[in-house]
């Protein structure tokens, strides 16, 4: 068997239309060649293009369940995971009429499964990616699978559920969410602090405290009835800095703080309603019997099991002095009595993937003092 016979078989094995086997001239060894690698713009454009060079290269679509598998895997490369028109541009790359079941027993027992396997894996990414499809998709993979074929049942499904998850949440999320980390940081304290509507959020910079280290910027909110909370909290007992928390926006990561106090001694009356032994007139309403004691205090929504939490902030670094000049910053705007109150810090260290601050310009810093010098 000559070289050209080799080179036949094995691309008739695997497929040619999305890794290309080429000779290395020198050592004679076959590598491969990725389309989607060798395009030096990762823009929407350039992925489209190769998709339509694909198509034009083998009118029988030879290999389109792996281009299509290969296409998949790259679409975070390119940042087109959220488009729709790219996802129907797979779609369409499927052959039309070939899959469709002509009788029962192919409809059941799944007619072409690998390439209905295929579609439904590509319908799952638009699901996880939260792409809502059109009804010019449901239309393509009629043509494509007919009316019994799985990817067509997956796609009603979605239909069904995903207009009904969409606006489900109470919190308003922006379809495109910002770039800007202090902008990510009040829509999560915005989500936090909803559950009091008389929460005020504040934006501070550090640079206000003379003695802070870090430069940054400080989300801050903080309630009317938090602050009378904070007032009445006793200057022996010290609050606490708990966190750091995460709080999800779609595939963002926000990391938070909050500050938590004591909780107040919970009022208790012990008398039977019962008893009418002694029953007492109210002073100034002769004749009306009733009762004189105060009701109960109830707990606000800020006093919880653990604590009471008067304050919630995010801050541009997550470190121990951004934090300390948040305390600062709490006294400076309404709260004195933080000056007689001692703090205690329990935060641990946050990852590195969760933590909000730049983390590109951060990582260039620690590379440039990594960096030895060469002899």
């Amino acid at each position: 068997m000559n070289v050209n016979n080799i080179f036949k078989t094995i691309t008739r094995s695997r497929t040619a239309s999305i890794y290309f086997k080429r000779w290395r001239s020198s050592e004679k060894e076959l590598v491969t060649y990725d389309p989607f690698l060798a395009k030096p713009k990762k823009t929407k454009e350039t992925y489209l293009e190769v998709i339509k060079m694909f198509e034009e290269r083998d009118t029988r679509r030879r290999g389109h369940v792996e281009f299509i598998y290969a296409a998949l895997s790259r679409m975070k490369e390119f940042g087109v995971q959220k488009d729709l028109e790219v996802y129907k541009a797979l779609v369409d790359v499927l052959p039309k009429g070939k899959f469709i079941p002509v009788n029962i027993f192919q409809a059941e027992f799944m007619h072409y499964p690998k390439q209905q396997q295929c579609a439904v894996d590509l319908l799952e990414q638009m699901e996880d990616n939260k792409v809502m499809p059109d009804s010019e998709m449901e239309q393509m993979l009629l043509n494509i699978f007919g009316r019994r074929g799985i990817p067509l049942r997956k796609f009603w499904r979605m239909m069904y559920w995903m207009p009904k998850f969409k606006n489900l949440s109470p919190w308003y999320l922006p379809e495109k969410l910002p770039v800007d980390t202090l902008e990510l940081a009040k829509l999560a304290i915005q989500r936090i602090t909803s559950v009091d509507p008389d929460t005020k959020i504040d934006i501070w910079q550090t640079e206000e405290i003379e003695a802070s280290l870090d430069k940054t910027w400080v989300v801050s909110a903080q309630s009317r009835t938090q602050q009378v909370l904070l007032a009445e909290q006793p200057p022996e007992e010290p609050l606490t800095i708990k966190g750091p928390f995460n709080v999800y926006l779609k595939d963002q990561v926000v990391t938070y703080f909050i500050l938590l106090g004591k909780i107040r001694p919970e009022y208790k009356d012990d008398t039977d309603l019962d008893d009418v032994s002694n029953i007492q007139k109210p002073p100034g309403i002769p004749g009306v019997i009733g009762r004189v004691t105060l009701p109960q205090v109830k707990c606000t929504v800020h006093e919880q099991d653990d604590g009471t939490i008067v304050s919630v902030c995010a801050t541009g670094t997550s470190s121990r002095d951004s934090l300390l000049s948040w305390i600062r910053l709490l006294e400076k705007h309404n709260n004195p009595i933080l000056a007689n109150i001692p703090v205690i810090f329990t935060l641990v260290a946050p990852p590195s993937d969760v933590s909000l601050f730049d983390a590109q310009q951060d990582s260039n810093e620690k590379k440039e003092e990594n960096i030895a010098p060469k002899n």
